[in-house]
């Protein structure tokens, strides 16, 4: 099919090693690793601990304790070692998990393939995304898609609050937040932050306020989820030497915005996130330091090449270079 990776079917077995037509070899035993074993060991490096990972995906942490021992019998290796009341993987565990990686992403495209065929569709595209950069960029980039590429089908994933892989994901970079190694990363804008105050704040009047003058001031939080958006304001903030005093909880930008009127408190918005702001807001420009979210998309290696994936890079390109809306609306 057109846009997915040829996969190579019927393995040659010789002399205990397992040869593919590529030309790759891999070494064989009687018993092949179960791929559903490989699947939770990932999930428990990646939760950090066998009852995470069992809430996750609805088993019993017996269940998936069971299922790695039986990994570590296959293996003949020792994945695991216990560390107080947990277990921590051990370095062949890591290296395992880092090394089925490849794996796990070919099983995926070829779900996608079956999934395509069944349907009668010509390919999939999946895109991840976060909140403002969603209702910003993905209308125009799913409209400009469905125009160009009508066959194709589209997934959508909100990667900030789920866990996902998708074939196409826009971030937030952050040492928390980043793409696997099979991932290409293209740079898409540098997203500032702003408060948002009330038209007869003193501060409305300042073309920029110092980032360390918002430590005395009642915050109106924004983002209720611990991602790298929030971790970003969070960690600039520490190094102009306060922690913000939350006032008020919200779970996201534009939903803060109309308490700020209320006079309860500020709020500290990504440029992107804020919008048009309703009459009586402005929003000043944060300095010394100021707050900068990166905003970067990655691509699967692996489909880098599809037209529709190079066409949504393409598109969010021009999208973030056109991405400084107006700001103030005085009344």
């Amino acid at each position: 099919m057109s846009g997915h990776p040829a996969i190579v079917a019927s393995p040659i077995r010789k002399n205990k090693r397992l040869f593919l037509h590529n030309g790759s070899a891999l070494l064989y035993s009687r018993a092949m690793l179960d791929v559903a074993r490989l699947r939770l060991l990932r999930a428990v490096i990646a939760t950090g601990s066998i009852r995470a990972t069992a809430a996750a995906l609805g088993y019993t942490p017996s269940a998936v304790s069971q299922q790695l021992t039986a990994l570590q019998r296959e293996t003949g290796l020792r994945l695991f070692e216990r560390v107080g009341r947990g277990i921590e993987p051990t370095t062949a565990g890591r290296t395992l998990a880092a090394e089925s990686e490849p794996l796990f992403e070919a099983l995926s495209r070829v779900e996608g393939v079956v999934s395509d065929l069944r349907a009668g569709r010509v390919g999939s595209l999946s895109i991840g995304y976060f909140g403002s950069a969603g209702s910003a960029w993905l209308p125009t980039v799913v409209a400009t898609l469905r125009e160009e590429f009508p066959e194709l089908r589209l997934d959508l994933r909100m990667t900030e609050i789920t866990r996902a892989d998708p074939d196409i994901d826009i971030f937030v970079e952050h040492p928390r937040n980043t793409p696997g190694p099979l991932a290409a990363v293209t740079r898409l804008v540098d997203d500032p932050y702003l408060a948002v105050v009330r038209d007869d704040d003193p501060i409305a009047a300042l073309p920029e306020v110092p980032l360390a003058v918002l430590a005395e001031r009642r915050w109106v939080d924004n983002d209720v989820n611990e991602g790298a958006c929030r971790q970003v304001l969070l960690d600039t903030c520490a190094k102009a030497g306060f922690a913000p005093q939350f006032a008020v909880e919200m779970h996201d930008y534009q939903t803060a915005i109309p308490f700020v009127a209320t006079g309860i408190g500020i709020t500290v918005i990504p440029e992107l996130g804020i919008g048009n702001l309703p009459p009586g807001l402005t929003a000043v420009p944060v300095v010394s330091p100021t707050p900068i979210r990166r905003i970067s998309v990655a691509v699967r290696r692996s489909i880098a090449e599809h037209p529709a994936a190079r066409r949504t890079v393409e598109i969010l390109q021009s999208l973030a270079r056109g991405s400084r809306p107006e700001r103030t609306a005085r009344g």
